[in-house]
């Protein structure tokens, strides 16, 4: 896809660069299940797309790793951490959408029971999840209140790789780049399991350089 931004220049600023990264597959993942907020762990093929995807990550020379407090996003990013010889960050605002009563039902069971629910997230509408969970707005107001606290941290040239979760991964990135939520729910697929986004700070804001970039299959 093409780089997404909010200038027109491309003189860099500070060349830092970002790394949103999507925590490897867990069961609930591979069955169809509603995790959010759920803590759940990596499946073994989880923790194998973590080991293959930390060796690529590596080359980008990180100096941090932030990652959500949930035991997948947390295990994926010391797969990578083990790697470089870092310390993980845990900030609980890097989680996953919390979908309220649907944690823990598959898509099917959700649309038996909350049909019209499901009907209006299906036409676009930011509501909370499972009547009591959160809403995308919700979700990128915090998750880019956190990245907003690390940034000054990362210097000119430096790289960071933020280990987190499908909806919020999203969320982050359409936030960074001035992209509206819901034009980016609507227009850009969801990153896969232990797959990342790249973005670059140029002089007039961050771009996305590379979207849904992973290892070689396993």
């Amino acid at each position: 896809m093409p780089a997404t931004t909010n200038s027109s220049t491309s003189t860099t600023k500070a060349g830092r660069r970002l790394i949103v990264w999507r925590h490897g597959e867990t069961d609930h993942n591979a069955g169809g299940i509603w995790q959010g907020q759920l803590d759940t762990a990596l499946s073994a093929t989880g923790r194998e797309q973590a080991k293959v995807a930390a060796v690529a990550l590596a080359a980008y020379s990180p100096v941090m790793i932030v990652s959500s407090d949930l035991e997948r996003a947390a295990d994926t990013a010391r797969a990578l951490a083990s790697l470089v010889g870092l310390q993980v960050r845990f900030d609980e605002r890097l989680r996953e959408i919390h979908a309220g009563q649907w944690q823990g039902m598959t898509a099917g069971d959700v649309a038996e029971q909350f049909p019209e629910e499901q009907a209006a997230l299906m036409a676009g509408e930011d509501i909370q999840r499972g009547i009591d969970g959160e809403s995308l707005a919700q979700v990128a107001e915090r998750a880019r209140a956190a990245i907003d606290e690390m940034l000054p941290s990362l210097a000119p040239g430096e790289c960071a790789v933020i280990a987190t979760h499908g909806v919020s991964g999203r969320a982050i990135v359409a936030s960074l780049v001035d992209l509206d939520q819901h034009l980016a729910w609507q227009s850009i697929g969801g990153l896969r399991n232990c797959h990342w986004a790249e973005l670059r700070e140029y002089a007039g804001g961050w771009r996305i350089a590379a979207w849904n970039v992973g290892p070689k299959p396993l």
